[in-house]
């Protein structure tokens, strides 16, 4: 069975090494800086005790004030899963890093979010449309979308 890390138990393992990226804990998942994400990630894979090697999910919540970026990760070595994300409070222009760099997966799922919710990866090396047309007008997963 899959043993799912706390908040907690994340936060803890995180802050031993980047004190300040944590801004919140829950009970299952934490949410971290959008600065300190990729610093964040590559630690989570590539830490010997961690080795969060796969990225499961990655999806966006539109909460109005800002979007929430949720990474599900998986270690199939520890068989451990764990929630990461992070906010972005521009609607204007949204814009977090990317982590196809890390995690070769995320290519499409942040394509997708990109298409349908508007949010810009820096970084990515091919963020165009995935679901709708070049020239398709808005983003019709935000709340706001007419």
């Amino acid at each position: 069975m899959t043993i799912t890390l706390t908040g907690q138990e994340v936060t803890k393992l995180i802050a031993e090494r980047f004190p300040e990226a944590v801004i919140e804990t829950g009970d299952q998942a934490v949410v971290i800086k959008p600065e300190d994400l990729l610093n964040t990630a590559d630690f989570l894979k590539n830490d010997p005790e961690l080795v969060f090697d796969y990225l499961t999910d990655l999806t966006a919540v539109d909460y109005y004030d800002y979007f929430e970026i949720v990474y599900r990760l998986t270690s199939l070595k520890r068989n451990r899963t764990l929630v990461l994300k992070i906010r972005c409070y521009d609607r204007e222009k949204p814009e977090v890093p990317s982590v196809t760099g890390i995690w070769k997966g995320a290519d499409y799922m942040e394509r997708e979010i990109f298409d349908l919710m508007g949010v810009r990866f820096s970084g990515h090396p091919n963020l165009k449309r995935i679901v709708t047309w070049e020239g398709f007008q808005g983003y019709p997963l935000r709340k706001d979308y007419r």
